[in-house]
């Protein structure tokens, strides 16, 4: 059975560093090692993983360039042969999560679960599709708490870029499938729990986030878009067709198949 490394990405959040890492210690199956990457935190953190040495593989307390740096760092150090990120504040859904699900983990590159999302006035389960078509990822992504990746992939698709603040995940994950076309496998089961408090739930950044994906799918997907604006055009055409009362009518009197 492959050996799964979890890594937490933690800054100045010593409640949300304690949520996760409790999750991790309480799993009943056992076979993975834990990462922890803090960049430098102010609060509390340093003291709560210096108390947790014998729970956590490898952890550091540095300054980094941001989140997707953290992750990097992560990946580095990583020495499973799947990776889930479950960040500072995030946890498992519950204790037997990784005994129950772990038997997944076998040839595909991303493995993926539903998600439980938490807000200050509801909770919901999020599912994904089968299917991960390029019109899915623009508008959606895949949930980094929720998702196995095969460490092997970032050597085929790279690291999570830097130079992106939000999305990088995003870019990762869809990248990942319509460019380097990568297996993958939805398992309908909720692995994991993310609450919306984070860099990229904030409304504020709703533009930001919209101008990076942009950005992004103008640079490495501009044919995909191209083909999509067709596609779109084409339906909108069909849909207007359907409405016309003349259409109806030979349809109806056997004079046009129904399309």
């Amino acid at each position: 059975m492959p050996k799964i490394s979890i890594i937490t990405i933690n800054y100045n959040n010593l409640d949300g560093l304690k949520r996760t890492v409790e999750s991790v210690v309480n799993q009943t199956w056992k076979d993975f090692e834990y990462i922890v990457i803090d960049g430098g935190s102010l609060d509390n953190s340093v003291a709560y993983l210096e108390s947790q040495t014998k729970h956590i593989d490898y952890w550091v307390s540095e300054p980094d360039k941001g989140i997707y740096n953290a992750m990097n760092k992560g990946i580095a150090k990583a020495k499973g042969d799947y990776l889930i990120f479950l960040n500072s504040g995030d946890h498992f859904f519950d204790d037997n999560i990784l005994a129950e699900n772990n038997k997944f983990l076998k040839e595909k590159d991303i493995i993926y679960f539903n998600l439980q999302v938490v807000d200050k006035n509801e909770k919901f389960i999020k599912t994904y599709p089968e299917e991960l078509p390029f019109s899915y990822f623009v508008k959606d992504t895949l949930p980094h708490p929720a998702a196995f990746i095969k460490a092997a992939l970032f050597s085929t698709v790279g690291l999570y870029d830097e130079n992106l603040r939000i999305v990088s995940d995003w870019k990762f994950f869809i990248e990942s499938v319509c460019k380097f076309n990568c297996s993958y496998e939805r398992i309908n089961q909720t692995l994991s729990t993310f609450y919306l408090d984070g860099l990229s739930s904030y409304l504020d950044n709703k533009a930001f986030i919209a101008e990076e994906k942009k950005n992004v799918l103008n640079s490495e997907f501009s044919a995909f878009i191209d083909d999509s604006i067709d596609l779109f055009e084409s339906k909108a055409v069909l849909k207007n067709l359907r409405k016309s009362k003349k259409i109806k009518l030979l349809i109806k009197l056997g004079l046009l198949k129904r399309f």
